[in-house]
């Protein structure tokens, strides 16, 4: 696995521009429609995290082979702002976002993101998939011919106690679902930590650079362990190799 750092991320829930066996230590309702606390993603409640996990504040990765995880900064603030991992050429960017107890988000984003890919020209097709309705988007590319293309976006969302989880695949995994396996084996798997302080619907959930990546680019060296985005500026990487 190997760790990087982007910049220049400002992704918001209305804008399209990442186990242990779970436990009900939590009675919360079940507002994914699909069975989430059996199924995926878990909350911090739910699952063991005491080994073999990526701390990164509100999100917690399980690692795999051949993962690299990026870590998106916005530019004004140098807050970590989204989670992207990058596997056999696909890649998923991840959100979580503070929600309320009793009331889901995800029908009322999904609307929005559709009107925001709208505006920008392109098209959303609302399907069932293995987390529940999901949106595929395609977003028109800027091209120097006369024909214009389009990149494809898979916008998943799930509701949990207390908070909200986006994921977006693109690459190749985004239209075909057979590559879109690992991806969403990774997004199965991942723990949300909502924390216990009181934050408003849809305030980002923190995250933060994992100790030993931040250690390893205090002393100027990588190590081992562990509106849409601009092109991503590569930092210091931390690799995994299982």
């Amino acid at each position: 696995m190997l760790f990087g750092r982007g910049k220049n991320a400002k992704l918001t829930a209305e804008d399209p521009s990442v186990l242990g066996q779970p436990n009900a230590r939590r009675t919360e309702p079940d507002k994914s429609g699909y069975g989430r606390a059996q199924r995926g993603p878990f909350d911090a409640s739910e699952a063991s995290t005491d080994t073999g996990y990526v701390d990164l504040g509100s999100i917690l990765v399980r690692p795999t082979e051949g993962l690299q995880l990026r870590l998106e900064l916005e530019e004004a603030t140098q807050r970590v702002v989204a989670v992207t991992m990058d596997l056999s050429g696909s890649s998923l960017q991840l959100q979580a976002f503070a929600a309320p107890r009793s009331e889901g988000l995800w029908g009322e984003i999904r609307a929005q993101i559709a009107q925001s890919v709208a505006s920008q020209g392109g098209t959303v097709e609302e399907a069932e998939g293995a987390f529940g309705t999901e949106l595929l988007a395609r977003l028109p590319v800027e091209s120097s011919g006369e024909r214009r293309t389009y990149r494809a976006a898979r916008f998943m969302g799930v509701d949990g106690p207390r908070w909200f989880l986006r994921g977006v695949i693109g690459g190749p995994a985004a239209e075909d679902h057979g590559a879109s396996a690992a991806l969403e084996e990774l997004f199965r798997n991942i723990v949300v930590d909502r924390g216990e302080s009181p934050l408003p619907p849809r305030e980002l959930l923190p995250l933060r650079i994992p100790a030993e990546a931040a250690q390893h680019e205090a002393n100027g060296a990588p190590g081992a362990g562990p509106r849409a985005p601009e092109p991503p500026q590569r930092g210091p990487e931390i690799t995994h190799r299982g």
